[in-house]
């Protein structure tokens, strides 16, 4: 029986979840709602612990894979959290959590403000680039963040500093975290020339669009790179470019990259992912660890 919802005409109930992701699979959201204010996302939230219910947050979905048989409880959606605020004089910028890095990136390079051209081809939000330290050519989310508001699963507010965020390699301490990202604040260079900056980032993204097959629904680098060595190239030198069980296929144009051809399935996405590392491991004695997160029953 349904939980009653009327107090909540947000929340909606068995909300398929496939088309909020960048991989495009997975099943459908138990209770979804999609808050458009840190009002709705604290009403929600208390709305799941009056109704002993886990809660779930997804961004822009693009480094996620979610079962096929969809996820229990409410899920939030922080996409709609929107919203920039800009200090010319000390180079801060506050972004809330649903902002897509894309859009942050080219608004700061219109404004001539350097040091996070790096960030313009990734697919996902200001949340997810904090949670997972999100980077690229260079540069990470750790670089250039002051400082991220929290708000736990119980409604309590809290601000957290980097020396507290444990960022490392692609992941930080929010990253198992009880907590949701609100908005960031970051630092970077101002007074820069904004014709030299948005050339500069603009040939950054065409890069990516060259080496990455975004034509494709993908979830973005799916290993973590096992340094000194590169992911992509031990999955290309083992062979598995091309390599695809049912419609979820290693990437032909990069090796670190699963894409779906088309109706792919989580679980064969999982079984690629679980083959990829088998392969891997008996060639190379190397375990790759996953960097796209699994949520949902794989069972």
């Amino acid at each position: 029986m349904s939980i009653e919802l009327l107090t909540q005409p947000q929340i909606r109930e068995n909300v398929p979840l496939a088309g909020l992701t960048s991989m495009r699979v997975g099943g459908a959201a138990e209770y979804y709602i999609a808050p458009k204010s840190a009002l709705e996302l604290a009403t929600s939230l208390d709305w799941a612990n009056q109704h002993h219910l886990s809660v779930t947050v997804i961004g822009a979905g693009s480094n996620l894979l979610i079962s096929d048989r969809g996820l229990s409880g409410l899920v939030i959606c922080t996409r709609h959290l929107r919203g920039m605020d800009f200090d010319d004089s000390s180079g801060k910028v506050t972004a809330a959590a649903g902002e897509p890095v894309a859009r942050l990136a080219m608004q700061l390079a219109s404004r001539g403000w350097s040091g996070f051209e790096w960030a313009v081809g990734i697919p996902g939000t200001v949340g997810g680039l904090v949670v997972m330290n999100g980077g690229a050519q260079g540069g990470c989310a750790a670089d250039c963040v002051q400082s991220v508001k929290l708000v736990s699963l119980i409604g309590e507010n809290r601000v957290i500093y980097p020396q507290d965020l444990g960022f490392s390699y692609r992941t930080s301490v929010l990253q198992d975290s009880l907590h949701l990202v609100t908005e960031a604040e970051f630092k970077f260079q101002t007074g820069g020339n904004p014709e030299a900056i948005a050339l500069d980032t603009e040939t950054k993204l065409k890069a990516r669009h060259t080496a990455q097959p975004y034509h494709l629904p993908n979830c973005g680098s799916v290993f973590r790179n096992p340094s000194p060595q590169f992911a992509a190239k031990l999955i290309q030198d083992a062979g598995l470019k091309g390599y695809r069980i049912g419609n979820a296929q290693v990437s032909e144009l990069h090796a670190n990259f699963i894409v779906n051809l088309g109706n792919a399935q989580a679980s064969d996405i999982l079984r690629l992912i679980q083959h990829i590392q088998s392969v891997v491991r008996d060639r190379y004695d190397i375990t790759l660890e996953t960097e796209v997160k699994m949520i949902g029953d794989f069972k």
